[in-house]
């Protein structure tokens, strides 16, 4: 399950660039010589992962509190449903959440400060850019964050997220440093199919979560009975 951030990053990748790919393509040089333009967008796009870890960190440290409690089948279906309901809310009702949840003072902070490090020329300020670009709104990034909280602790969660910014980075970076390299046409095409890579997560999510006895995809959890025959043969009469 570890190794679906990957996936899943890579084929949404094109997602990233129609929404992230204006930010990528108008990032200063960094520098006047070559060699740090190119570190620059290196710098950039290491911000982004950066930011996507930690908070798969915090997605981790969620779950592994309901995991705590036994709730380990719980996590995996509600991680399910939370994915699909981010697919099929409209954007209107998200709105209205972000206003209820106060974000919006939050992410206007986020876009004063890249405003700020945009001025900067700098290879410093490029990863800030970075760093404060993944905390931009981001239904895309929401989808991965739901599946990392069925990740095995914080470290599997933070290593979800972690292989989720990997697998935007090659085309996230070329575009970074050409917005020629994906046309218009293309992106729409890739982000048409977002949605149907997420529910088919949704669904593996949810299929693992039921325990239905399949190998790997929905294993049986027997945890719980085996903890319970422990505690039954040292109640035995002696």
């Amino acid at each position: 399950m570890i190794w679906a951030g990957f996936l899943f990053g890579i084929l949404g990748s094109f997602h990233c660039v129609g929404m992230c790919g204006p930010i990528a393509m108008a990032l200063p040089f960094g520098g006047s010589s070559g060699w740090r333009y190119y570190t620059g967008r290196l710098l950039y796009n290491g911000g982004r992962i950066t930011t996507y870890a930690t908070l798969g960190a915090l997605a981790g440290a969620f779950g592994q509190s309901l995991e705590m409690a036994g709730l380990q089948q719980v996590v995996s279906i509600v991680s399910g449903v939370m994915i699909l309901l981010l697919l099929v809310l409209p954007a209107a009702l998200k709105g209205k959440a972000s206003n209820v949840l106060g974000t919006e003072k939050a992410v206007a902070w986020v876009r004063r400060r890249l405003g700020y490090y945009f001025q900067k020329n700098s290879l410093g300020s490029l990863f800030m850019v970075g760093l404060l670009n993944g905390l931009l709104p981001c239904g895309f990034v929401y989808i991965a964050l739901a599946g990392a909280i069925s990740a095995p602790g914080v470290g599997g969660a933070m290593l979800y997220m972690l292989l989720f910014g990997l697998g935007t980075f090659p085309l996230m970076y070329l575009v970074s440093l050409s917005g020629k390299l994906v046309s218009l046409k293309l992106r729409s095409t890739f982000n048409r199919l977002v949605p149907y890579v997420g529910m088919c997560l949704a669904v593996l999510f949810i299929v693992r979560g039921l325990g239905l006895g399949i190998p790997y995809i929905s294993p049986k959890v027997v945890q719980t009975e085996t903890h319970t025959t422990e505690m039954s043969c040292c109640t035995k009469p002696k």
